[in-house]
């Protein structure tokens, strides 16, 4: 849905959301009928907070892979009820794999590092063509301790604007 060459910018999570029909192959991403989870919840009050944009009524984030967003986890694949039950079974050597040819690129990219986990990827991107940007997970345990006022969304178009790319409509749909 995000081709390698219309990368924009990159929003990691560690794995997809355990709970049954949650996962969708985007990261913080859920089916458009799902129960929106604590953690979306948090990233669409932070969007109304710094954009002033409505709350949607869904959680289906492909509005924004399909303008450039890459949307991905670094472990993908989860067992029900367990989160980060298939660390360490290989899918991070593939997508430390897609990081690094990412940092290859010459065009500019945002790195949206929520977290911990997706901090101990920073060491990966080291083009200074680039853009880290790093703050709490939004997890409804962290997100007080300095998602909430990070102002991401606006540092990246501001970065995309700067560098002569078109920013991302950070608006979704309502269904």
């Amino acid at each position: 849905m995000t081709p390698f060459d219309k990368v924009k910018c990159v929003i990691l999570g560690q794995d997809p959301y355990h709970e049954p029909n949650q996962a969708v192959g985007l990261a913080f991403s859920v089916k458009p009928n799902a129960p929106i989870p604590r953690s979306l919840q948090n990233i669409y009050s932070e969007l109304n907070r710094e954009l002033n944009l409505p709350i949607p009524n869904n959680g289906d984030l492909t509005s924004w892979a399909k303008q450039g967003v890459l949307l991905l986890n670094s472990i993908l694949s989860v067992e029900a009820h367990k989160a980060a039950s298939h660390a360490n079974k290989g899918w991070e050597t593939y997508t430390d794999s897609l990081l690094t040819a990412l940092n290859k690129k010459s065009s500019p990219v945002v790195f949206m590092l929520w977290g911990r986990y997706a901090q101990s990827k920073q060491n990966l991107i080291t083009n200074s063509n680039h853009l880290i940007l790093t703050a709490a997970h939004p997890s409804p345990f962290s997100a007080d301790r300095g998602f909430f006022g990070c102002n991401h969304f606006i540092k990246c178009n501001n970065f995309l604007l700067k560098n002569g790319l078109a920013p991302i409509d950070w608006r979704i749909p309502n269904i």
